[in-house]
């Protein structure tokens, strides 16, 4: 799978063209889906905000870049239907736009629906995270970002890559969020971790790892 990692969607020029190098072909002939998901699990979410994200009137630029087509997967639903129908829809869409919200949450469901055990058939699929959709594919999201508890107890995700996120660095309406805390967190994280802003994203190839940024952002070694 390729991943496109970011704090806060296609935010720049930079970010938009790592986005089209992965898909390997312009926006608008990639067909998305979009998973709202992680939105519910966070105490801050709200259903307006999971409309906002699929409609494309959020302020993080996702689902309305211009694709050839939009759909939503619900991963709550997907237990429900069989993966006879909903599997098809995965393997036929270019991309998966992942909002943010409780990366926790999120890894529940990917669990619980399947999803995650589909990933690493997904070869030439782009994942394009948003804050927790981005959290969710590391190995651990640190005691800092856990609020939904998951029936493990503890702050693992799903381990696709082998490093930790700490997103939304120094943000204007999250003053907790210093590189001072982040280093802080990184001490307690077992891993590589980034501190990124949302002017920075990580673009992922076979393992192969590439800060994009118009930002700034830092990486911390265990």
């Amino acid at each position: 799978m390729r991943l496109l990692l970011t704090s806060a969607g296609i935010a720049n020029a930079s970010i938009h063209d790592a986005l089209v190098d992965l898909l390997g072909k312009p926006i608008a002939e990639s067909h998305a889906l979009c998973i709202p998901t992680a939105s519910y699990g966070h105490p801050q979410g709200t259903p307006v905000g999971a409309w906002r994200f699929i409609s494309g009137q959020s302020a993080l630029p996702m689902c309305e870049l211009g694709w050839k087509s939009v759909g939503v997967l619900e991963l709550t639903a997907l237990p429900s239907i069989g993966e006879e129908r909903w599997v098809p829809w995965v393997r036929e869409a270019d991309v998966l736009l992942v909002n943010g919200g409780d990366a926790l949450y999120l890894c529940h469901w990917m669990r619980q629906s399947g999803l995650a055990d589909l990933l690493p058939s997904l070869s030439e699929t782009v994942w394009a995270g948003l804050s927790a959709g981005s959290m969710v594919m590391t190995p651990h999201i640190g005691e800092d970002f856990v609020q939904w508890k998951p029936p493990s107890g503890d702050d693992s995700t799903l381990g696709v890559v082998d490093f930790s996120i700490f997103p939304h660095l120094d943000h204007e309406l999250l003053p907790e969020n210093t590189m001072a805390e982040a280093e802080r967190w990184a001490a307690g994280i077992p891993n590589q971790a980034y501190a990124i802003d949302d002017g920075t994203a990580i673009k992922v190839i076979d393992g192969h790892v590439e800060v994009v940024s118009e930002g700034h952002w830092k990486l911390f070694t265990p």
